[in-house]
């Protein structure tokens, strides 16, 4: 997917609507049903599934809530944000609540799908160190509402499963813009060789969101493709993370 020239040069992004509007019918459901199941989560409401999800090998995992904790990825075992440093989290959920930003002293913003976990963060966050949380921006992950250079990394855990190659080559595109030079992003990506890929593709399904298990391989060639070098990698039950620098 060609670059766009005007994203590069302009100093004030203003609103993302005014860079890329265009989005495919295919993204556009696949941003619709992820926000759509997280919202549901974020306001823990019961997700009324058929009784053949239960044979599912994760299923007493999941309802037992203790699942997450098992997969999850901890992006800060491959790159420690360091103190004072400025980070961006694509999808962030509650990580602001979650992951002990005030240990390590780094400054937090971030964007999210979900106006709940928007909304949670922004009244909570404040309250939990006004000085490191530097708030949430609503949208998606191809259309980031920051500017130019801001962040000396980026995250983006959980959810890169849900989109295919292209909207993730558009994600990249506008990670590196919004990235100091040398800066690092640290996204999480499904190993279809796992064995929980399956059974957690199934229930993901039964949530409403459709899992795309693509090979890493064709991860690797991505951020290749994007003129980025993965400096560590490290594999989790479920998930494999990636450091790349651009």
């Amino acid at each position: 997917m060609a670059k766009r020239k005007s994203d590069r040069e302009q100093p004030n992004l203003g609103s993302p609507q005014t860079r890329l509007p265009d989005v495919s019918r295919g993204w556009q459901t696949a941003i619709e049903n992820t926000t759509k199941r997280f919202e549901r989560e974020y306001r823990q409401e019961k997700f009324e599934l058929p009784a053949e999800v239960e044979t599912i090998s994760i299923f007493d995992e999941w309802q037992a809530g203790t699942l997450q904790n098992r997969i999850a990825s901890k992006f800060w075992e491959l790159k420690l944000p360091q103190k004072k440093q400025t980070w961006l989290d694509i999808g962030c959920g509650l990580s602001f609540l979650i992951y002990p930003w005030y240990e390590w002293n780094a400054f937090f913003s971030g964007q999210e799908v979900s106006t709940v976990a928007r909304d949670i963060l922004m009244s909570r966050g404040p309250q939990l160190n006004s000085k490191l949380f530097r708030g949430v921006k609503l949208g998606a992950g191809h259309l980031l509402a920051y500017e130019n250079g801001q962040f000396d990394g980026a995250i983006a855990t959980g959810w890169s499963c849900y989109y295919p190659l292209d909207y993730w080559e558009r994600v990249i595109d506008e990670v590196k813009r919004v990235l100091k030079p040398n800066g690092s992003f640290i996204f999480d990506v499904i190993d279809p060789e796992s064995p929980l890929a399956e059974d957690w593709a199934i229930l993901e399904t039964y949530l409403g969101t459709e899992v795309l298990l693509t090979p890493l391989s064709e991860w690797r060639s991505l951020v290749r493709q994007a003129g980025g070098k993965i400096v560590k990698s490290s594999p989790g039950e479920l998930f494999q993370i990636l450091q790349v620098s651009f």
